[in-house]
């Protein structure tokens, strides 16, 4: 209050002098016009001073944090929240405690300092969003969920204030009357008060990360996590489609996480092919012969002959009957082999299970799956090796004595000419007569 005298004993004698009917409005203005200027000529310092020399310095450092800071404009915003600072307190230091303009400069100074106070906290959230992103052990944490939370709390805070500020009470009476409305709150704001407790426990749960592989047949999502959101969840498919789940979704409908294929290095092949089964038979002498020129089969076969040759002669078992002794199948040495195929296949991981059964024959027949996983887990390289491996299983098949089932097609109909189907007619008419 001295500053105010001081200023008002040097100026109001010369205005009542010159101007007396108008003496209080021009010291007012003239008050006015000072806080203007002063105003401007810290605003130019600080930002085309004091902020160039700090981009400057932002954008010649390698450090992130510096960069981040200022390509998210904090440092501008907390000058103008400076600014309006420094405005209200030279409202209160020169203008007159009676006069009109003081409660008016002053409150339009507290909400320019409520406002901007909000963006440098906005601003500052962004920033160290993009700091943790460029930390790897920090990059698929949901930080973005949980800084939207903050924003959102901040700006109700904030609105609060403001509101109080235009109406001139307490925030306090304003917090008190919001007991009523907590039915009304809790309505609008359902889907950030969803979104902000699954994605809590997301996080503290570690069920998803951002990068992610996603698979949630219900809204059509199988992709990777692209952003956890308060309210949404966004998931880049392989079709490179947007699909937008909403977060609390998550926690009450199950989903498929494909990060543990992936952090594990083998990604699963688990397909079957039917087997003819009026193709399966014992192997022969000639057949034998054959195969042993398989150097993956070799050693299996020389074994495996001289213990069935050792097994019948020491039961003295009459051979002419298949039904008598122990005979190789050419399905049994087929799924030997293709263990053994497997076994030596240099984009197979040898750690993971790696086996070949037989399942429960079918109408479509016999039904032998190669369950293995590959030693990538890209997508474009498993399909490849999966491919090569069932390229080489159907061109070997043959050398089994072995034919993969497949239903008649038309052309297998029209091979049948019409000779043939006269003969099958005229053989139908026989049999009936």
């Amino acid at each position: 209050m001295d500053e105010v005298k001081d200023l008002e004993g040097l100026i109001m004698p010369w205005l009542e002098t010159h101007i007396p009917q108008f003496s209080a409005l021009a010291y007012t203005a003239a008050v006015l016009l000072l806080i203007i200027i002063i105003s401007a000529v810290i605003h130019f310092v600080l930002h085309r001073v004091v902020l160039k020399w700090v981009e400057g310095r932002a954008r010649g450092s390698r450090r992130v944090w510096r960069q981040a800071f200022f390509e998210r404009k904090l440092f501008n915003r907390l000058a103008l929240t400076l600014q309006g600072i420094i405005i209200h307190i030279q409202a209160g230091l020169w203008l007159d405690g009676d006069a009109v303009s003081l409660p008016v400069t002053q409150t339009a100074a507290h909400l320019w300092i409520l406002l901007y106070g909000l963006l440098s906290l906005f601003a500052l959230l962004d920033a160290l969003q993009d700091i943790f992103h460029q930390q790897p052990a920090m990059r698929n944490f949901p930080f973005r969920g949980i800084f939207q939370s903050v924003k959102l709390i901040a700006s109700i805070f904030i609105g609060l204030l403001i509101i109080s500020a235009l109406i001139g009470k307490s925030p306090l009476i304003l917090l008190s009357g919001l007991g009523a409305m907590t039915a009304v709150l809790m309505l609008v704001f359902k889907d950030p008060i969803l979104g902000l407790v699954a994605g809590i426990q997301l996080s503290a749960n570690d069920m998803l990360s951002v990068g992610d592989w996603l698979e949630m047949s219900k809204y059509g999502a199988d992709g990777a996590v692209i952003d956890i959101g308060l309210t949404t969840v966004k998931v880049q498919n392989w079709d490179n489609t947007i699909t937008t789940i909403p977060t609390y979704a998550l926690i009450s409908d199950s989903f498929k996480n494909w990060r543990g294929m992936s952090e594990s290095g083998g990604r699963r092949i688990k397909r079957s092919l039917l087997i003819d089964s009026s193709s399966v038979h014992f192997l022969d002498e000639e057949d034998i012969r054959r195969l042993r020129c398989a150097k993956l089969l070799a050693p299996y076969l020389e074994q495996k002959v001289q213990e069935v040759s050792r097994y019948n002669s020491e039961q003295q078992l009459d051979l002419s009957s298949l039904v008598n002794g122990r005979r190789l199948t050419n399905l049994g040495t087929f799924r030997v082999y293709l263990d053994t195929f497997l076994k030596s296949h240099p984009h197979i991981h040898q750690q993971m299970t790696l086996m070949v059964r037989q399942l429960e024959p079918t109408p479509n027949g016999i039904p032998m799956e190669i369950y293995a996983f590959t030693n990538t887990t890209s997508w474009v390289k498993y399909e490849g090796i999966q491919g090569d491996i069932f390229d080489h299983v159907f061109a070997v098949l043959q050398e089994f004595g072995l034919r993969a089932h497949q239903s008649p097609t038309g052309y297998d109909m029209r091979s049948l000419g019409p000779s043939s189907s006269v003969d099958a007619a005229q053989e139908s008419i026989r049999r009936v007569g």
